[in-house]
């Protein structure tokens, strides 16, 4: 396995941070079935072991036009549900994606912090879609939103970016590197869900 993986030729690097990685860093912003975080660090791994500045730089010019343009997409779909007088089912979905404290939690940051709070969204687990649900229901123009979301974007992407080439310096071979930054990307993906899991466990336990 490591013979296969750490053979990694710049062939490889530029398909990393090619189509495929645009592609599923879209789709992932879409439909949350892709792992984009891991994506990306995986990505940064193969092309810092490719030792080219070059390279690190499409990952992070890709990645971070990629994850605009999912957020953008799912914005205009979301605002078409908004002024529609039957809704939409992109509208339903991101409802569904987010439980009614967090969404209302979001609308209270957001009134206060606009810009900051698009930012630290992205970059916490499952913080992103409250948010911009909060932003669609108090009807944000998309002037606004793009201001808040193309930084959020490129933070999103250094944070994943360095997870990677983190993960591609503590080992010498990639595949050792890209397993390292999916593990922890994951990890850190999990950590908010299973901390609330231990309070409602710890809640249910003082009231019974």
């Amino acid at each position: 396995m490591g013979d296969v993986l750490g053979s990694v030729t710049p062939e490889m690097t530029q398909q990393a941070v090619g189509p495929s990685l645009f592609l599923l860093v879209v789709l992932g912003s879409l439909v949350p079935v892709v792992p984009t975080g891991a994506v990306v660090s995986s990505a940064a791994v193969v092309a810092f072991h490719q030792g080219s500045p070059v390279a690190l730089l499409m990952v992070f010019l890709v990645a971070s036009l990629a994850a605009f343009i999912g957020d953008m997409t799912l914005y205009w779909l979301g605002r078409r549900g908004v002024r529609s007088g039957s809704g939409s089912r992109w509208l339903e979905r991101l409802r569904d994606r987010a439980a009614p404290d967090r969404l209302e939690a979001a609308r209270e940051r957001l009134a206060r912090h606009e810009v900051a709070v698009l930012v630290v969204s992205r970059l916490l687990p499952a913080g992103r879609i409250p948010v911009m649900l909060a932003c669609l229901l108090s009807e944000m123009p998309v002037r606004r939103f793009v201001r808040g979301d193309l930084p959020a974007c490129l933070a999103w992407t250094v944070t994943y970016q360095l997870i990677g080439i983190a993960g591609g310096s503590l080992f010498p071979e990639p595949w050792e590197g890209v397993l390292a930054a999916v593990g922890l990307t994951l990890a850190v993906s999990a950590a908010p869900s299973a901390w609330r899991r231990v309070r409602r466990a710890a809640h249910s336990g003082t009231e019974s």
